[in-house]
């Protein structure tokens, strides 16, 4: 059952969707229920010994799992496989994102598309704000709009607003009370498990060619995380 469970975990994650305690009951350990607790660590160690993955919990009420890179990163890369890695290059945008206008951001269903620039700057101008007001506002400035097909990432608001969120990269809840509807987005926990803010902030920093402690709040909140 342990190897069965492995095999089944590294499909699983093939397509980076959260695992289910339910699905590995119903399609792997089924009559050994009652074991399930020592199959799953020793799966677990498996995982962490022969492919340096390892499996996180990260919903203790519905009980769903991820894996995670176990290996060491530099500083400031983000991991990912080579075939998704234009994809977690956007993701990376968007995390840096998020974290640099305070860990949340809010969006509506009808954005104003404003006019292409030809660059966007992490490094604010006096007196304004760090980003724009909204994620798709942000994202029309790097060329990138949810209503138009795009040659590398394909329907973009779908990869955002559905891929992203499902694979726990990206939380998106709605705002109450609002009209037209309006949105929070967060990091996950996926983000949260293989990243740091540091890693993001470094990124910037790098992009930018920038210290980072050029951003003083940003930089006091990334060293006090772990």
């Amino acid at each position: 059952q342990v190897s069965e469970l492995v095999q089944f975990l590294l499909v699983k994650d093939q397509k980076k969707i959260p695992i289910k305690r339910t699905d590995m009951l119903k399609n792997v350990i089924r009559e050994y229920r009652d074991a399930y607790a020592e199959i799953v660590d020793r799966a677990g160690r498996t995982l962490q010994q022969v492919f340096g993955l390892r499996l996180v919990e990260i919903d203790t009420k519905r009980h769903t799992y991820i894996l995670i890179n176990n290996l060491p990163r530099a500083e400031g890369e983000y991991l990912c496989r080579d075939k998704e890695k234009e994809k977690m290059g956007l993701l990376l945008v968007i995390l840096s994102f998020i974290f640099m206008k305070g860990n949340s951001v809010k969006d509506s269903e009808s954005s104003p598309k404003p006019p292409p620039m030809p660059h966007f700057s992490f490094a604010p101008p006096p007196l304004t704000p760090l980003f724009p007001g909204a994620l798709w506002e942000f994202l029309n400035l790097l060329r990138v709009y949810p209503g138009k097909q795009h040659r590398v990432f394909g329907d973009v608001r779908k990869l955002v607003t559905d891929e992203f969120v499902r694979q726990k990269y990206l939380e998106n809840t709605p705002i109450p009370l609002t009209d037209p509807p309006e949105f929070k987005y967060q990091w996950g926990p996926r983000a949260e498990k293989e990243t740091s803010k540091k890693d993001v902030l470094n990124f910037v920093a790098k992009i930018q060619g920038k210290d980072p402690t050029f951003w003083a709040s940003q930089y006091s909140e990334a060293e006090a995380t772990p």
